[in-house]
């Protein structure tokens, strides 16, 4: 039998302000299990993100990052900035589609993906 994704887990200094704002990108209710681990369920059976306290800052780019199909680029990149992300490069367009890269409050990547 094959394994199965439980949850996506991001490392953080505060679980409950990221959780804060995955909530925004993802929609869900962010819920505090404890002061050092907070996680969104986001609708529709999509895969809960968690987010773990560790003593350790970030230092370089993420191996993994979340891509979030969006309908609207501009208009997901202006709701999600004012809601707290800070803006990558400008829009790429290779070969394999158009998206927006994105750091959440901590300075996680994730990709905005029409």
């Amino acid at each position: 039998m094959a394994a199965k994704l439980n949850e996506i887990v991001v490392d953080c200094a505060d679980p409950p302000r990221l959780a804060r704002f995955w909530a925004v990108v993802l929609g869900g209710e962010p819920v505090d299990r404890d002061p050092d681990w907070s996680y969104v369920d986001p609708p529709g059976g999509q895969l809960r993100v968690a987010f773990q306290q560790v003593p350790e800052s970030k230092q370089v780019k993420n191996r993994l990052h979340i891509d979030v199909e969006v309908d609207d680029l501009d208009a997901e990149t202006a709701r999600l900035t004012a809601a707290g992300a800070t803006l990558g490069d400008s829009i790429e367009t290779p070969a394999h589609g158009r998206f927006q890269v994105l750091f959440d409050p901590e300075g996680n990547e994730f990709c905005l993906v029409p």
